[in-house]
């Protein structure tokens, strides 16, 4: 098969899906190493009861109420 690169050096990959990732190395020489990425999965999404135990389990501490620090970083 032969592909054709337009004035934008694309060109057109027939088995790739939208979406695909790829990379590209140079090898020289006028040849060059195309492979397509695996995606991995995303994470999963916590549940709202494990955000807020991780939110009351968090090591920050706050030195000022939310009213005090609203009133320091509100302009007059």
């Amino acid at each position: 098969m032969t592909i054709k690169a337009d004035c934008k050096k694309r060109v057109v990959v027939p088995d790739a899906r939208p979406g695909d990732v790829f990379t590209y190395e140079n090898q020289g020489n006028g040849h060059f190493h195309f492979v397509r990425l695996s995606v991995p999965e995303p994470p999963n999404r916590k549940t709202r009861a494990q955000v807020r135990k991780a939110i009351s389990t968090t090591k920050l501490k706050f030195e000022f109420s939310w009213d005090e620090l609203r009133g320091l970083t509100r302009e007059p």
